[in-house]
């Protein structure tokens, strides 16, 4: 099962929500997922970011490909630096 980190598009019609869930890849964009690890709020200023890091790295050792928009969302919050320190040690 090939798993991606990405958005699921929720809120109402030009009020933009989103949730960062794991998903296969094969799954339409607001389809089944397997775990939300996170939501998105563009809309605040400054924008909302909330992530589950723990279950991200989890998500990311494992083979999950985040995809572009959830690999900034995860880059400006952290994960992707405390990913590459995690790998770096072993």
């Amino acid at each position: 099962m090939a798993v991606k980190i990405r958005l699921k598009r929720m809120g109402a019609k030009k009020s933009p929500f989103y949730r960062v869930v794991v998903a296969d890849s094969r799954s339409p964009r607001d389809g089944r997922f397997v775990e939300e690890i996170g939501t998105y709020n563009p809309l605040t200023e400054p924008a909302q970011i909330k992530i589950k890091e723990d279950r991200a790295i989890y998500w990311l050792q494992t083979g999950a490909q985040p995809s572009d928009s959830a690999r900034n969302l995860l880059s400006q919050v952290g994960v992707m630096k405390k990913l590459h320190e995690l790998r770096q040690s072993k």
